[in-house]
C-alpha cells in the first residue's frame, strides 16, 4: 500500500460507531473504488462486511476473530487481513489502532 493517496475526493462528514471509539473517513477514488482511514480506541468490537474487506494495519495491535474461525488471530502495523462479503468479524483491541480498510 502506499504512504499516501492522490487525486481523491474525501467525505467530509465522518463514519461513527461504538460511541465514538471507532472513527473513519471515506475516500473515493477516480476509478469508483473505496476505502476509509480510521482509528479505533481500545475496546472489543464486531462489524459485518457487506462487500470484501481487506483490512490495512498502520498502526497498533487487535486480536480478530474471522468469519468461520475459532481461533483468534493477532494482527500488527504493516499486516493485513481480509474479510469476505456478507459475513461479520470480530476485534479486540487493548491499545489504539490506526487503519485502512479497502472494499471491492
Amino acid at each position: 500500500m502506499p504512504d499516501k493517496f492522490e487525486n481523491v475526493t474525501i467525505v467530509k462528514k465522518a463514519n461513527v460507531y461504538f460511541d465514538g471509539k471507532v472513527t473513519s473517513r471515506t475516500v473515493l477514488f477516480a476509478d469508483g473504488t473505496r476505502k476509509t482511514l480510521g482509528f479505533m480506541m481500545p475496546g472489543e468490537y464486531e462489524f459485518s462486511a457487506g462487500s470484501r474487506e481487506v483490512m490495512e494495519m498502520l498502526d497498533g495491535e487487535m486480536g480478530v476473530l474471522l468469519p468461520n474461525r475459532k481461533d483468534w488471530q493477532t494482527f500488527k502495523a504493516g499486516q493485513s487481513f481480509e474479510v469476505p462479503a456478507k459475513s461479520s468479524f470480530k476485534l479486540r483491541l487493548k491499545g489504539s489502532v490506526d487503519y485502512c480498510c479497502s472494499y471491492g
